[in-house]
């Protein structure tokens, strides 16, 4: 896992900044300089996509991999459609399908699957798609999203690894197109739900939504730029990230 801001103990809007644009590797994170930060996110990709790969599957068509490899990261936090991918690099599905797996296997993509509810009409196979690099994105919209996918997934693991508890990461998807971006489950029930906005906007409507039906889980939308914190009659917060997450860690840590 890259580092998360806990981990760092960052404490300023700039150094989240940082953490948000360099990721959270460690040598382009604590260089600080953009022009390393592009040169190990080249070297980054060759090694993973022609090294690695190479060594580990038989894949004999490296270089369209390598271009759905540069696709990806403009994919991010939106469902994957297969049949757009194959139609894109000229593969049959069944070769896409092998080579995002092959992608998950190695630590570039990881995906993360919708909570199906019925009587709330969700959606239950479309997955939505994120980098271990969540630098990667070129939107900082997009960018946010996908580092606090990091930090959910890493803060998950540990808790599985380190309590036993099933925890797991899913989103909220129904037929009429409202979307919610994270659930946190604990055994199958819904204990958290995350909607992240790149500033302090007002509350995204499916959010408001999906708390109306399930009142009892907490409910917090979280943002990068800004400076609002308040809770609605309705129980959901308002808040910046780091004070999330700080207060996340405080009454589940790591």
């Amino acid at each position: 896992h890259p580092f998360t801001g806990d981990e760092l103990k960052l404490s300023s809007q700039s150094d989240w900044k940082q953490l948000l644009h360099l990721g959270g590797f460690p040598e382009p994170f604590l260089s600080g300089d953009k022009n390393f930060y592009s040169r190990w996110c080249r070297s980054y990709r060759v090694r993973l996509l022609e090294e690695e790969i190479r060594s580990l599957e038989n894949i004999i068509e490296l270089t369209k991999l390598e271009l759905l490899g540069i696709r990806l990261p403009n994919l991010v936090g939106s469902p994957i459609s297969l049949n757009a991918l194959r139609e894109d690099l000229n593969v049959s599905h069944q070769t896409v399908d092998r080579w995002l797996q092959v992608l998950d296997n190695v630590y570039y993509t990881y995906r993360v699957p919708p909570l199906g509810i019925n009587k709330l009409r969700a959606v239950k196979k479309e997955q939505k798609l994120y980098l271990w690099n969540w630098s990667l994105p070129q939107e900082d919209s997009i960018r946010f999203e996908n580092m606090v996918a990091g930090h959910l997934l890493k803060w998950i693991h540990r808790r599985q690894d380190g309590f036993g508890e099933e925890w797991d990461l899913r989103y909220f998807r129904d037929t009429a197109g409202r979307e919610v971006d994270f659930i946190l489950t604990l055994d199958e029930t819904p204990k958290l739900l995350l909607e992240c906005k790149l500033s302090d906007t007002e509350i995204h409507p499916p959010l408001r939504y999906l708390k109306d039906r399930l009142p009892k889980t907490e409910t917090r939308q979280v943002y990068f730029q800004g400076k609002k914190d308040y809770e609605t009659p309705d129980e959901i917060r308002l808040t910046s990230f780091p004070t999330f997450w700080k207060d996340w860690l405080e009454k589940y840590p790591m």
